[in-house]
């Protein structure tokens, strides 16, 4: 029997889709050999490379206007990328957020005037800021927010509105979760290992408007215009990663669409909220307009029952539940792969720990 694993990532991903890489793994669609051995100028890795841009398309509704690419080093890559493909003006404003966002910002300030904008570091991250078109420089070149916070356990309510800048967003945890309106970002860019597939490769959607403002001492593997000229394939690209994730395309699509996992996602996340809320044994310090639907933080009354609590948990296959090393506690993280029986089993563990413990 497999376990839970509550991983902020590399997470858990669908069970038929990993059977199917298990039956595809020696001879994908037959020509006799694994995805991971094949040309990524063959036919058969092009047509997978195709299938899963129009996949992605398809899922998020993305625009004529907008173009996907799959590129490698992780979204840590973008942090960079950003800033040396749009900031014309070597001006941004950037909203901190968390951990990933404050990297972010610390990694943009090599390129330019870059201004932390907003922050919710005064309260340790447990909240998203007030923002408004009054928050940001109007001649910035872009807006960069983090739009789910994996390791504090926080969401942006609604997408801010930053008017003619362009809006740029890392949505690395929360990707395919929840519907968005892709036309209010300039840039949305996501690593895989959360709600797509393996690690390996990164997502980035760029209007076409914003393509060809490169700084001109940009690196080629990091130029956005590099890629999408040669449709994800100017070199090797993660063809493994890509295929896995092509597959959990697949099986979203099957299962109803973003909306219709988004709808699962939200009875997980209330289910797993409303035991913890009507607890006095169990807390969540995330202010409940901003909690997120991926990523669950909690604290038991002492750090010592906190490692109780992971260590027993483990034991009953509830796995990957130690919070991050910035808040301590546990993490939930409940990707679109993690079915509602993974957190029916962790509130009767929580249940009966709570039990023995009090």
């Amino acid at each position: 029997m497999r376990n839970y694993n509550f991983s902020a990532g590399p997470s858990m991903l669908p069970e038929p889709v990993l059977k199917q890489v298990q039956s595809e793994l020696l001879d994908y669609s037959k020509t006799g050999m694994s995805v991971m051995e094949m040309s990524h100028r063959s036919k058969p890795y092009e047509a997978i490379n195709a299938e899963a841009e129009s996949l992605l398309r398809e899922l998020m509704a993305i625009p004529d206007n907008y173009d996907v690419i799959f590129v490698q080093g992780g979204a840590s890559t973008q942090f960079e990328a950003v800033p040396l493909n749009i900031s014309v003006n070597k001006k941004a404003d950037y909203v901190v957020t968390g951990n990933f966002s404050k990297k972010a910002f610390s990694e943009a300030q090599k390129y330019g005037d870059m201004v932390k904008a907003a922050s919710s570091e005064d309260k340790n991250f447990t909240y998203i800021p007030k923002l408004d078109r009054k928050t940001f420089r109007p001649d910035a070149d872009y807006v960069h927010i983090c739009y789910n916070n994996t390791i504090f356990g926080t969401r942006y309510a609604s997408v801010p509105d930053t008017g003619s800048i362009p809006l740029v967003a890392d949505l690395s945890s929360c990707i395919l979760s929840q519907e968005i309106d892709v036309g209010k970002f300039g840039v949305i860019y996501a690593g895989a290992q959360k709600n797509v597939g393996p690690a390996g490769v990164t997502i980035v959607i760029v209007r076409k408007d914003l393509q060809d403002k490169a700084d001109r001492l940009c690196p080629t593997m990091l130029k956005w215009s590099t890629q999408i000229k040669e449709h994800s394939l100017y070199n090797t690209p993660p063809a493994f990663s890509t295929y896995v994730s092509m597959l959990v395309f697949r099986w979203l699509k099957n299962l109803g669409g973003v909306k219709a996992i988004q709808e699962i996602n939200e009875a997980k996340a209330k289910m797993l909220y409303d035991f913890i809320d009507s607890s006095d044994f169990y807390n969540n310090y995330v202010e409940c307009e901003y909690r997120s639907l991926m990523n669950v933080p909690f604290v038991t009354p002492s750090a010592e029952t906190d490692s109780e609590f992971v260590a027993e948990a483990a034991k009953e296959g509830l796995l990957t539940l130690k919070g991050h090393r910035l808040v301590g506690g546990m993490r939930a993280s409940i990707y679109n792969a993690m079915p509602v029986e993974g957190i029916e089993k962790l509130i009767a563990f929580m249940k009966k720990f709570e039990k023995n413990h009090k």
